[in-house]
């Protein structure tokens, strides 16, 4: 008996996710736990593990939407998968074709308009054509590539006749705008009539379709990052598809010198002035408008202080060695800084509260967001109750996020449900900075490069490490005196790190 296999529930707020990737071929035999396919959603991509052992049968095609708990498989019980057998063309023999019904039109006109593809989607760009204007179209055959700003889906024909396209490639349209119409009609097209064949080799069909060429959403974005035009990949996917592995393998194509000519080439008079237009990824699409959303919607305010980092280096240096060696992570400033938030948390804490409604939600832990960058955008996961994990289990928990982040694995749940968020821009050598906040958290703490810089210690001027700290508030939650307050224990507990051990 076939077992169906349906998109599982991801998230909380995720209705719909896109097949990016078929791993495995319709027909193909399967193990259980056998990684068939990787799902896609506006937030992060994961894999899709085969329940049981058995054939594969599938329903859904790459580059699909797919709402969760829609079946997008079947896998049938049995051993091998029967392979798909090819008629045998006997030489010196008539090669016949069904008769086909001759086409004629039923006067009925079939309208497609912008389906509903979610609950926050309020419109979509018709991405790519895959059918020409007059072309003959049959019930459900693919169409075209349509975009919104969290996936790509293809639009099926809704019934059988003569296309006629109303919406032009990049025309962005609203949910329910008119797509194109359809010319009803009866049978298909007349095709050429049988020939007998010659005792010779019969040509090679071939295997490309509208996917020739078309790289899958995962791909698009590895594609994007690269720089790298769809049209100079070759596709190994079903029907030429470009698939993630040709995007991850794919390399810039190198420039041809021109050949050595006798007559001097002209002098340039100026510098290159090419430019490239990328169209942004869904992720940035999503961290773009997030962004935005926040700045519009919160009382957003920064206030920043500065924190001599020589007490946390010297215990740093003194004990990270031993550290590495019980531990078997490395002792960084993450966790200092975790810990220290933690505490100023616990005493204040409305910065660790959101608002929903009119009400406002206060936690009594500490679930920590910590802001990544990977190579397909800023990701921000986080460490549940922080407040109760010592430092080596905040810097084993910080790695492992980290390392997930960048290889693409992070989970809705490991990036769901965080009160407040740490981002350090100092990585990067940021001095200064005024971070947005984390939506629907009310603060986010901005850590920044340290530099040696003279200050006034006890009435005579020293060179010390010094740290920039921002914390940006939204002020419909956090009132000033809070907002610096917290700062100021932040602080305080760093520059006597002692006070985290001992919790005073």
């Amino acid at each position: 008996m076939a077992q169906q296999i349906k998109v599982p529930v991801v998230g909380e707020s995720i209705t719909e996710v896109t097949i990016a990737n078929w791993l495995k071929k319709d027909g193909d035999v399967v193990k259980m736990d056998e990684v068939i396919a990787e799902l896609e959603s506006d937030k992060a991509t994961f894999e899709l593990t085969a329940p049981q052992a058995g054939i594969l049968k599938i329903k859904k095609q790459q580059g699909a939407v797919v709402p969760v708990g829609e079946v997008i498989c079947e896998l049938a019980d049995g051993g091998q998968a029967t392979p798909n057998s090819k008629p045998e063309v006997k030489s010196n023999s008539i090669v016949s074709t069904p008769t086909a019904q001759p086409m004629k039109s039923t006067d009925g006109i079939k309208e497609m308009k912008v389906p509903t593809v979610g609950e926050s989607i309020t419109e979509v760009t018709i991405s790519t054509w895959l059918k020409k204007d007059g072309d003959f179209v049959k019930l459900d055959e693919v169409i075209a590539e349509v975009e919104s700003d969290k996936a790509t889906f293809e639009l099926p024909a809704e019934a059988n006749g003569i296309l006629r396209i109303i919406a032009t490639e990049k025309t962005t349209l609203p949910i329910g705008g008119l797509i194109c119409k359809i010319e009803i009609t009866e049978g298909a097209p007349a095709s050429t009539a049988p020939v007998a064949s010659a005792p010779t080799i019969a040509p090679v069909s071939s295997d490309k379709s509208y996917a020739a060429g078309h790289p899958s959403p995962t791909a698009a974005k590895i594609l994007d990052e690269k720089g790298i035009p769809a049209n100079q990949v070759q596709g190994s996917g079903v029907g030429g598809r470009i698939t993630q592995a040709d995007a991850t393998n794919a390399t810039p194509a190198k420039e041809t010198k021109p050949a050595a000519s006798t007559t001097p080439p002209a002098i340039a008079s100026g510098g290159s002035r090419n430019k490239r237009n990328e169209k942004m990824t869904s992720l940035r699409k999503t961290i773009a408008r997030r962004l935005v959303a926040v700045k519009n919607e919160t009382a957003m305010l920064t206030t920043f202080n500065e924190v001599d980092m020589r007490p946390v280096m010297d215990l740093r240096s003194k004990y990270k060695d031993k550290f590495k060696e019980k531990y078997g992570v490395g002792l960084g400033f993450m966790s200092f800084f975790t810990k220290a938030v933690c505490a100023a948390l616990n005493e204040f804490p409305a910065v660790n509260a959101s608002i929903n409604g009119d009400e406002i939600i206060y936690h009594d832990y500490c679930d920590i967001s910590i802001a990544v960058s990977t190579p397909r955008g800023l990701v921000v996961p986080v460490i549940r109750n922080a407040e109760a994990l010592t430092m080596n289990q905040i810097e084993a928990e910080i790695a492992r996020l980290a390392t997930r982040g960048r290889d693409g694995k992070l989970s809705i749940d490991e990036m769901s449900g965080g009160t407040f968020t740490i981002t350090n821009g100092g990585v990067f050598g940021s001095m200064l900075s005024t971070p947005i906040i984390n939506a629907p958290q009310s603060a986010i703490l901005g850590m920044h490069n340290i530099v040696e810089r003279p200050i006034a210690l006890k009435g005579e001027v020293v060179i010390r490490p010094i740290m920039y700290l921002a914390l940006s508030y939204d002020h419909r939650i956090v009132d000033g005196r809070e907002s610096v307050s917290f700062l100021v224990k932040v602080k305080e507990m760093l520059e006597d790190p002692g006070r985290l051990i001992l919790g005073v």
